[in-house]
């Protein structure tokens, strides 16, 4: 449902690109030179159009916040449209000879266009995903179910409206769920028990499946909202249910892409890697590339490599530590850029990490983690540069955190596919351009 919304949302930024450049034109060659100019313009303004809505991931249009405040919204429109401005401007100057245009002022005119028919588009949607959000009536009483609640509330565009919660699951909450079902739409019942008396699913069955009601878990309900796993809410068969390890065609198609791209990451990085180490060796002592054991798939115990950031490699607390005194001046920067992460494409080389995957733990953390419950499942799936948790959730400081990045990492397990990898790697990059903007 959340997908499906987002899909709405970029359908109709892709219709205001392109209303808006017909808009500009019409605006700057009205007559009959209206249609010969289009035809210059189409194709250039395309492939910058890409651009824009990349720009629009980056930037965080397309998350659920950005659904919830039009002031906000508003705000974080005109920033995305101001730096796609500048972008496209360096785009058409340095590539004027392929595009056969330097449109200094329809871009000007263009982007004004843009910001109105866009917010306006956006303006409707939000209208839109408010009055068709599904209604749903949730059954049962659990921790987790406060959250849902919670997040649905501060966020009426995701695509669900909660009508009623009933905090038992008996005989006396179905029928009041039935008579709210006679006033009221109805979209769904969430039935937040794990195992319904016989009598009560009966019940369920009979009353309201011919009203085309959906049923659906709470497990379910849960994931499709917030992106993640409830692990305290799991039984064990719902790992064999709904894990799948082995998926021939996209584990090698990956890596193929994985080993692709490592190369040309590397070639390209090649130069700045030498200057990095040449730097680090001057200011100060030890390995330029520091080496570090780390779990990976299966529980297979790997090398990772990183660009030496300390003065000291040995020991030091197992969480992350913001400010530690360890760090170098050059560590610092590095780390701020994430530069010191370059050496890892040695890793994707050798197929011990992906480029996406739950990141891999050092092994002394890995131990301790195993005192939450299901974290081995994490492994069934390689390691990656970045992950789901990694973009959804802050560097873990305790057990507490650990176990919340956990359901992130196994939904990314249950759920891993291309358009999911995909989904990844743009809000990394958008996380490492913007540090932390939200």
């Amino acid at each position: 449902m959340l997908f499906a919304k987002k899909l709405l949302i970029l359908i109709g930024d892709v219709v205001a690109l392109y209303l808006a450049l017909f808009l500009t034109l019409f605006i700057r060659y009205p007559g009959g030179e209206f249609g010969m100019r289009l035809n210059d313009h189409v194709v250039p303004f395309s492939l910058v159009f890409i651009v824009w809505i990349l720009i629009f991931f980056l930037m965080n249009l397309y998350r659920p916040h950005a659904f919830r405040d039009r002031a906000v919204f508003s705000g974080a429109l005109l920033n995305a449209v101001l730096a796609a401005l500048i972008v496209s401007t360096i785009i058409f100057y340095l590539f004027g000879g392929f595009f056969e245009l330097t449109p200094k002022t329809n871009l000007l005119i263009f982007s004004v266009a843009f910001f109105a028919v866009g917010a306006t588009l956006r303006y409707a949607s939000f209208y839109l995903l408010e009055s068709t959000a599904a209604s749903v009536v949730v059954l049962g009483e659990k921790p987790s179910v406060k959250e849902v609640v919670g997040f649905l509330e501060k966020n009426p565009r995701v695509g669900y409206k909660i009508v009623d919660w009933k905090r038992s699951l008996d005989e006396q909450s179905l029928m009041d769920a039935w008579r709210l079902t006679e006033k009221t739409n109805v979209d769904f019942l969430v039935i937040a028990e794990p195992r319904p008396a016989r009598e009560l699913v009966s019940m369920l069955a009979q009353k309201f499946l011919p009203k085309e009601i959906g049923i659906i878990s709470f497990v379910d309900f849960y994931e499709n909202v917030l992106e993640k796993i409830p692990l305290e809410e799991l039984e064990e068969g719902w790992f064999i249910e709904n894990i799948t390890t082995r998926r021939p065609f996209y584990d090698g198609a990956k890596r193929a892409l994985d080993f692709m791209l490592a190369l040309v990451f590397a070639a390209v990085l090649l130069p700045p890697a030498l200057l990095i180490a040449v730097l680090i060796a001057l200011t100060s002592r030890g390995p330029v590339i520091f080496a570090q054991e780390r779990v990976g798939k299966n529980g297979k115990i790997f090398k990772l490599y990183k660009f030496r950031t300390m003065r000291g490699v040995d020991g030091g607390p197992l969480w992350t530590e913001k400010n530690d005194p360890r760090l170098t001046l050059v560590g610092k920067a590095l780390r701020f850029m994430h530069l010191d992460e370059i050496p890892q494409l040695m890793n994707i080389l050798k197929g011990d990490i992906s480029f996406t995957g739950p990141r891999p733990e050092r092994v002394e953390l890995a131990e301790k983690y195993r005192e939450l419950p299901y974290y081995d499942m994490r492994h069934v799936v390689k390691p990656g540069l970045t992950g789901w948790a990694q973009i959804n959730y802050r560097p873990s400081a305790s057990l507490e955190e650990a176990y919340e990045k956990l359901r992130y990492d196994i939904y990314y397990v249950k759920r891993r596919s291309f358009d999911l990898d995909l989904a990844i790697i743009i809000k990394t990059a958008r996380y490492v351009f913007s540090r932390h903007a939200s």
